[in-house]
């Protein structure tokens, strides 16, 4: 369950950005979609759910790529560039492209995040000198780390100083026979053993103090965080591609009908060993079960629909976080509210799974379906080009401007009460389009005589 994801110096965001997973106070009569997780004698709060606001530029995708980048160099394990060759979003990847591109010296990229899993509260902050935007031969470095675990100092790193504030009775819990002595052999051999690029947390700490640890923290980034920053990246396909086998997945098909599907079913089909299984349409043929390209059959939403709703499934099923860049696209905004309000079911939603979204569609500002701190925003200064993030809840009750449980937040939102909303007008455009084209008339004819 995450809590909490910040961000500094990441793009647009050259403040920190401070991404709130955890229920503002004073939000009475609002408990429909709230998590609980226990950890000792502490409960500790989460939302179920967030949908993010914000007009096109605003840096809505920036908060869903910083948290993409978070895992990518948790996973990798340090800040060198990789192939991007076969990475669905190079941004996570060539890091020379997160510095705000406006800031003139070299500024720390920093990140944190807050989550619970296996019974724990893991925090880890990290800060790393990445040059400036677009210094793509510069000598990265790690500048700091610090890993928290129930809410405990782990290890904090300085550079190539490493310290253990409570490394002897922490480490115990995971490795025994290791004494006092052991640890700090081993704590010299790690700083004596650094390298500047890679992280502490999945090189040394993992090899020389707690594998079993770090296999928590990084199996939550692998199969519980699911960013997802590109919407028509939001697909998974089976594993298993034996030559002309079929697959079929009951509960897709279920969802399919029940969202609105042209063929008798799908599936996944792989024409031989070494190609990628394609989405199918059984139709057609004397028993109704012909293959074709699902693409040349179905409408783009079903397609998208049927490419998404594993994710949904597979979120519900771990309790995993589900970030998902304009999760509504093609989709009717019916089918997403149900989806939304599986994950606001305490019945369904038995792992503590979570949905995070953004969209341009007002249907979601309703306060019958999110809490106002599930409401957030993100607008950016014309000036400086920075972009602010902010939730509905952090606006006042009081007042005329107040923002009452049971309020018209759409209507609000489109009067520029809230912010994040800009006025478009293209008129200009046009009337220089037709400007130019009659200039250009006119010479042609002034050219003829």
């Amino acid at each position: 369950m995450l809590l909490e994801f910040r961000a500094k110096n990441f793009k647009s965001f050259q403040d920190e950005l401070v991404f709130s997973m955890t229920p503002a106070p004073k939000q009475k009569g609002l408990d429909y979609s709230i998590l609980n997780e226990k950890i000792g004698t502490k409960v500790y709060k989460g939302l179920s759910s967030a949908v993010i606001y914000g007009p096109n530029a605003a840096g809505k995708t920036n908060i869903i790529g910083a948290m993409d980048v978070l895992k990518h160099i948790v996973l990798r394990g340090h800040i060198r560039n990789v192939d991007t060759k076969s990475q669905a979003n190079p941004a996570s990847t060539q890091l020379e492209y997160i510095p705000n591109k406006d800031n003139t010296n070299r500024v720390p990229v920093d990140f944190g995040i807050k989550f619970i899993d296996n019974g724990f509260l893991i925090e880890y902050k990290l800060s790393l000198d990445l040059g400036r935007f677009l210094d793509d031969e510069y000598k990265r470095k790690v500048i700091s780390e610090i890993l928290y675990v129930d809410e405990k100092v782990i290890f904090s790193r300085d550079n190539a100083d490493i310290e253990f504030p409570t490394a002897t009775e922490f480490i115990k819990k995971f490795i025994e026979g290791l004494d006092r002595n052991d640890a700090r052999v081993a704590i010299r051999l790690a700083q004596k053993n650094m390298n500047k690029e890679e992280l502490f947390l999945m090189n040394g700490f993992k090899n020389m103090f707690s594998s079993s640890l770090v296999s928590i923290i990084s199996d939550w980034f692998e199969d519980k965080f699911m960013v997802f920053c590109r919407a028509d990246s939001l697909q998974v396909k089976p594993s298993n591609s034996k030559k002309s086998t079929l697959y079929l997945s009951n509960i897709v098909n279920q969802a399919a009908r029940i969202f609105g599907v042209n063929s008798n079913a799908l599936g996944y089909l792989a024409n031989d060993d070494d190609s990628e299984p394609k989405l199918v349409s059984l139709v057609g043929g004397d028993d109704g079960n012909r293959p074709v390209h699902a693409e040349d059959f179905e409408s783009f939403g079903t397609i998208r629909f049927v490419n998404m709703f594993p994710i949904v499934r597979n979120a519900l099923l771990l309790g995993g976080t589900l970030i998902v860049d304009e999760f509504d696209a093609s989709i009717h905004p019916i089918a997403l509210m149900s989806l939304v309000n599986v994950f606001h079911n305490d019945e369904l939603n038995k792992k503590n799974a979570q949905l995070i979204f953004n969209t341009h569609n007002p249907i979601f500002l309703n306060s019958n379906l999110f809490r106002r701190d599930e409401i957030k925003f993100v607008e950016r200064d014309d000036a400086t080009f920075c972009s602010n993030h902010y939730s509905l809840s952090d606006f006042g009750t009081s007042g005329r401007d107040g923002v009452r449980n049971g309020g018209d937040y759409m209507k609000n939102y489109f009067i520029n009460q809230y912010g994040a909303i800009k006025d478009i007008d293209f008129t200009s455009v046009f009337e220089n389009l037709w400007e130019s084209r009659g200039e250009q008339i006119q010479d042609a004819t002034e050219q003829e005589e």
